[in-house]
C-alpha cells in the first residue's frame, strides 16, 4: 500500500519535468510575469479576502503558500492561482450562517474549509474522479457567474456609500437596506469609491498591462494620508500584521466538518471545474494538454498545504492568468516569483496599508465582479441551444433569489433533468428507399428518399435504456397503427444503439408480442457486439430467431423481399434492385 502511494505520489509530481526543461530563458520569462502578476495579485488578494468577510491579511496569506505548492502537481503553464473572487463568495455564503464574519471562529473556519477542499481534491485525483466536475455544465457556470457577479458588486454597495449595511448574499435586501439608508450616504467614502471605479475602468483601456487595482490602492492610500480621510469618516483598512503566517493545524472537530461540508464540496466543484476549463483555453493556445486528474491534486495540495499557514481557499484567476499568458510565462514556476512579491509585501509593505480606504477597496471588487458577467456567452448558449441558455437563467435566478449553494444544485438539477428529458425523447426517424443506391436516410430530410410498400424501416439515434424504453416502444406501435397505410415488417436500425439495460429489453419483448399480435414482424439491423451480446444473453434473439437480425437495412429488405417472393410468387426483389445502384459503383454515403 505504502509503495503504491508512494509511486502514485512520484507520478504526481509534474515539476520534474519543468524543471529537467528549464533554461534561462524560460527563468527570464517566468519571472517577468510572476512579477507582474505579484504586483496585480496585492490588492486583489486584500479585496477578495474582505468579500468573505474575512481581514484582507488573510488574502495575502492565501496568494503565499498555494502558489508555491500548486507549480509541484499542476498542469497548466500558465494558471496564476490565488484567491478568486466567486470562491470567497461562496465561501462567506456557507461560512455566514454559522459565525459572524470577521470574528475569529469565522477565520478559524475559513482555514478548515480550505483544508476540508483540500482534502477533497486530492482524493477525487488519486481515485481519477476528473469527469465529476462535468456536473457543472457550462448552462451552470455562466448563470452562477453572471448571478455571483451582481453579488460580488451589491455586496460592496455599503462600504461604496459608508453605510453599514449588514451582511446578506440576497440583492435585494441589500438594494432594500441602502434605499432605507439614503439619507446617511458618507459623501466623501462615495466619492473614493466612484474615483476608484472610473479609474480601473479608463486604465485598461489605456494599457492593458498597467496593475490599475496597485495603482487606485497607492493613489487612495495616498490620498488618505494626506488628506487624513479616517478623521473625516472614512473607514480604513487598518493595522495589518507584519510578517509571514506561521504552520499551525487547523481545528478539524466532527461537528465543524459536517456543518462545512456543504461549503466545501461546492468550493472543491466549482474551483476545479474553473480551473480545468481556464487551464484548456491556454493549452489550446500553446498546443499541448493538461490532465483534470493532476490538476485535482495540483490545487488540492495548494489548498490544503496552504491552509497550514492560514491560507483561504484558491484557484485559477482568469485575469491574472491572461496577464501571465502576455507577459511570456511558461511554466507554473511563474507562480512562486508570484509568491515572492507577495513574501515581500507581508515582511515590510504591510503597515503602508494603514491607511487605506475601504471605498477603495470595495471599487476594486465592484469592478472585479462586473467583469464576471459574459453577455457573449449567455447570448451564445441561446444562439447553439436555447435549453442551454434557459438554464443559465434560471441558475443565476435560483442564485440571486434563493441562494448561492442552491442556485448551484438546482442548476446542476435542470441541466440532469435536461438530459434525461433529452434521452428520453430521442430522436427516431423512418427512412426511406434512396434510388440509384443502397442507402436509407431520414424521410424528413432526403426528398429523394422513398417510403417502401409494406415495409417501415426505423433508425433509432440514441442508447436504448430505461429513461426511453417506453418511448422508444410507443413509438413504434403508433408509427405502425397510424401510418395509414398496410405495415407488415418494421425494420429497426439499431447501428446507433451503443448500449441496452434490462428495461429497454423488456420494452422489446413488450413490442415484439404487441406486433405479432397485429401481425407485423419486427426486424433488428446493425446491432454492435455489446448489443448482440446482451439481445443473445437476454433470450430476444431465441424468441425472434436468426433470420429476423441482419447486418444493415438493405440486408433486411432483400430477406424479406425474396420470402415474399417465394410465398406469392412475385417479383419484387427484382423491382427493389431494378432502383439500387450495383455493390461496385455504390455512391459515398451521404451525411444523414
Amino acid at each position: 500500500m505504502w509503495h503504491q502511494a508512494w509511486s502514485w505520489f512520484q507520478e504526481s509530481l509534474t515539476i520534474r519535468r519543468w524543471l529537467s526543461e528549464y533554461s534561462a530563458e524560460t527563468l527570464r520569462n517566468d519571472a517577468a510575469a510572476g512579477l507582474t502578476v505579484g504586483v496585480m495579485l496585492i490588492p486583489q488578494a486584500m479585496a477578495y479576502a474582505v468579500i468573505a468577510g474575512l481581514p484582507p491579511i488573510y488574502g495575502l496569506y492565501g496568494a503565499l503558500v498555494p502558489l508555491l505548492v500548486y507549480p509541484a502537481f499542476g498542469t497548466s503553464r500558465q494558471l496564476a492561482i490565488g484567491p478568486q473572487a466567486l470562491d470567497m463568495l461562496i465561501l462567506a455564503a456557507g461560512l455566514g450562517v454559522i459565525a459572524e464574519a470577521g470574528t475569529s471562529e469565522y477565520v478559524t473556519l475559513a482555514i478548515v474549509v480550505t483544508a476540508m477542499v483540500g482534502v477533497l481534491q486530492i482524493a477525487m485525483g488519486a481515485m481519477q474522479l476528473g469527469f465529476v466536475a462535468n456536473l457543472l455544465s457550462r448552462p451552470v457556470i455562466t448563470g452562477l457567474t453572471s448571478a455571483a457577479a451582481l453579488i460580488i458588486g451589491f455586496s460592496q454597495l455599503g462600504s461604496l456609500l459608508g453605510v453599514d449595511l449588514g451582511n446578506s448574499q440576497y440583492v435585494h435586501v441589500i438594494l432594500w437596506r441602502a434605499f432605507q439608508h439614503l439619507g446617511d450616504v458618507h459623501l466623501l467614502s462615495l466619492a473614493i469609491g466612484g474615483a476608484g471605479i472610473v479609474l480601473l475602468v479608463l486604465l485598461p483601456k489605456w494599457s492593458r498591462l498597467l496593475p490599475e487595482a496597485l495603482i487606485v490602492v497607492v493613489l487612495a492610500t495616498g490620498a488618505s494620508y494626506a488628506f487624513s480621510f479616517e478623521a473625516r469618516g472614512v473607514a480604513v483598512v487598518g493595522s495589518i500584521p507584519m510578517g509571514l503566517p506561521t504552520p499551525s493545524l487547523p481545528d478539524l472537530g466532527p461537528s465543524t466538518l459536517n456543518a462545512l461540508l456543504p461549503a466545501a464540496v461546492t468550493l472543491a466543484l466549482v474551483q476545479f471545474m474553473k480551473n480545468v476549463s481556464l487551464g484548456r483555453v491556454f493549452a489550446t493556445r500553446h498546443g499541448y494538454t493538461i490532465d483534470a486528474n493532476k490538476e485535482l491534486v495540483g490545487i488540492g495540495s495548494a489548498n490544503l498545504v496552504g491552509s497550514f499557514f492560514a491560507s483561504i481557499p484558491v484557484s485559477g484567476s482568469f485575469s491574472r492568468s491572461a496577464v501571465n499568458d502576455q507577459t511570456g510565462a511558461q511554466t507554473p514556476l511563474a507562480n512562486w516569483f508570484t509568491a515572492g512579491v507577495i513574501a515581500l509585501t507581508l515582511l515590510f509593505l504591510t503597515p503602508l496599508f494603514y491607511y487605506l480606504p475601504q471605498p477603495a477597496l470595495a471599487a476594486i471588487i465592484i469592478v472585479a465582479g462586473i467583469s464576471l458577467i459574459d453577455l457573449h456567452e449567455l447570448r451564445s448558449l441561446f444562439k447553439a441551444r436555447r435549453r442551454d441558455g434557459y438554464i443559465a437563467l434560471f441558475t443565476a435566478a435560483c442564485t440571486l433569489f434563493i441562494g448561492i449553494q442552491e442556485g448551484i444544485l438546482l442548476g446542476i438539477g435542470a441541466s440532469v433533468i435536461a438530459v434525461l428529458f433529452r434521452i428520453s425523447r430521442p430522436n427516431v426517424a423512418e427512412l426511406g428507399h434512396v434510388p440509384g443506391t443502397r442507402l436509407f436516410r431520414d424521410l424528413d430530410r432526403f426528398e429523394q428518399a422513398v417510403r417502401l410498400k409494406d415495409i417501415m424501416v426505423l433508425r433509432v439515434d440514441a442508447s436504448f435504456s430505461f429513461a426511453n424504453a417506453e418511448y422508444f416502444k410507443d413509438f413504434i406501435l403508433e408509427k405502425s397503427e397510424q401510418e395509414g397505410r398496410n405495415v407488415e415488417v418494421v425494420i429497426v436500425d439499431g447501428s446507433s444503439i451503443n448500449g441496452l439495460d434490462t428495461t429497454a429489453i423488456e420494452a422489446l419483448f413488450s413490442v415484439v408480442e404487441t406486433l405479432d399480435d397485429m401481425g407485423i414482424e419486427l426486424h433488428l439491423t446493425g446491432l454492435i457486439g455489446p448489443v448482440r451480446e446482451t439481445v443473445r444473453r437476454s433470450g430476444l434473439h431465441a424468441l425472434l430467431g436468426e433470420d429476423r437480425f441482419h447486418l444493415d437495412p438493405h440486408a433486411a429488405v432483400v430477406d424479406v423481399l425474396e420470402r415474399w417472393d417465394q410465398a406469392e410468387d412475385t417479383e419484387r426483389t427484382e423491382q427493389y434492385f431494378a432502383t439500387t445502384e450495383p455493390e461496385k459503383k455504390e455512391a459515398t454515403p451521404a451525411a444523414s
